[in-house]
């Protein structure tokens, strides 16, 4: 692809109507698809906080206008998009395009992973943005973290789990690697956009769903059709979010602009952070009021998807040595972090009065 693609003006993109990205009188006009819904809290408002803050910081010189899930690409397809170069930037956990490359399950998270404080250290500290950025320079593309949810929900079940026997079959809305840990306990694991999952549980497509926590399962009305929710996510202990530019629309941007960029991910992955952590408290409290149930999956449930996530990781590996890389340095900070955390956060949670 030419560097000026970007950023001179150009023809259309024919049938599929999208913008092409436009220099007007010394201006970056450009499309962002995100793989949320455009007002979804937390995962949608990420990407327009980003959008607002780099016209704010480039005094106007760049705007991007933001598409929500499925208003130009597919949501499972925006990685896809910015790859050739039919949109220049675009917004996405990096497991929705894992099946490009199964190490970004490390750039989002893993099943049992590191928390979402340990995610951003290994990132910023440990070596991690230096390998995100290799690996997708394998397919022409730049990252940046724009935020994360934290830990998350383990799912809404519609009948109660006692033990590992009830959740023999059941029709499960998961996605990430938590999906083939599912699979090895006999769940049915289902990948599906965020728009699908109220419907599907609703018409009994769906016995379960994981989506995300408390502020944003609340705003999906998934407490209209159950009120057992089960926590925490061991599937999703955190969960990172991306914008990611085509490598060569990236590189023609100049300096400046993309140090903007970069200082716009950073503020909104801070913000974005600090929303799930307020929000999220609220929400789970009127979800309590109007009668949730927040339950803890029984023992052998946890050692079952313990077990089964170890030989998942190691087929990973197994067949893929970009995974394989990252997941020797993920653990080499995280086999340091378990007893600190141990040390500190756990001994000082158990003892704060509550």
């Amino acid at each position: 692809m030419k560097r000026r693609t970007f950023l001179a003006s150009g023809a259309g993109l024919g049938a599929a109507a999208l913008a092409a990205p436009a220099v007007a009188q010394g201006r970056i006009q450009w499309d962002m698809p995100s793989a949320f819904p455009a007002r979804a809290p937390g995962v949608g408002t990420n990407s327009a906080r980003f959008a607002e803050l780099v016209a704010l910081m480039s005094d106007g010189r760049m705007t991007l206008t933001v598409h929500g899930a499925g208003e130009l690409v597919p949501p499972f397809t925006v990685e896809d998009a910015v790859q050739q170069g039919t949109v220049p930037i675009g917004h996405l956990p990096p497991y929705y395009a894992a099946s490009r490359n199964a190490a970004l399950h490390w750039d989002t998270c893993v099943p049992f992973g590191p928390t979402v404080n340990e995610h951003y250290a290994w990132l910023r500290w440990g070596g991690g943005q230096e390998l995100w950025d290799n690996i997708y320079a394998q397919r022409n593309l730049k990252p940046l973290y724009s935020g994360n949810s934290g830990v998350q929900s383990g799912g809404w079940f519609k009948n109660r789990i006692n033990s590992l026997d009830d959740l023999q079959g059941l029709n499960m809305r998961i996605a990430g690697l938590g999906g083939e840990m599912m699979r090895k306990i006999g769940v049915n694991a289902v990948l599906m956009p965020a728009t699908e999952i109220f419907t599907a549980l609703q018409s009994g497509a769906l016995d379960a769903a994981e989506w995300v926590g408390p502020m944003l399962d609340q705003a999906f009305g998934l407490q209209r059709i159950t009120n057992l929710c089960y926590t925490p996510a061991y599937a999703e202990p955190s969960a990172a979010l991306a914008i990611v530019f085509n490598r060569d629309a990236w590189n023609e941007l100049p300096a400046d602009l993309q140090a903007i960029c970069e200082g716009a991910a950073l503020q909104c992955a801070m913000e974005t952070l600090g929303q799930f952590d307020y929000f999220n408290v609220t929400a789970m409290t009127q979800l309590q009021e109007a009668g949730v149930e927040f339950l803890a999956f029984p023992d052998d449930v946890v050692d079952a998807m313990r077990n089964a996530w170890n030989e998942v990781n190691d087929e990973q590996s197994a067949a893929s040595d970009d995974y394989a890389r990252v997941r020797e340095s993920v653990e080499a900070f995280t086999s340091q972090a378990i007893p600190y955390s141990a040390a500190f956060m756990e001994r000082y949670l158990a003892a704060r009065p509550g």
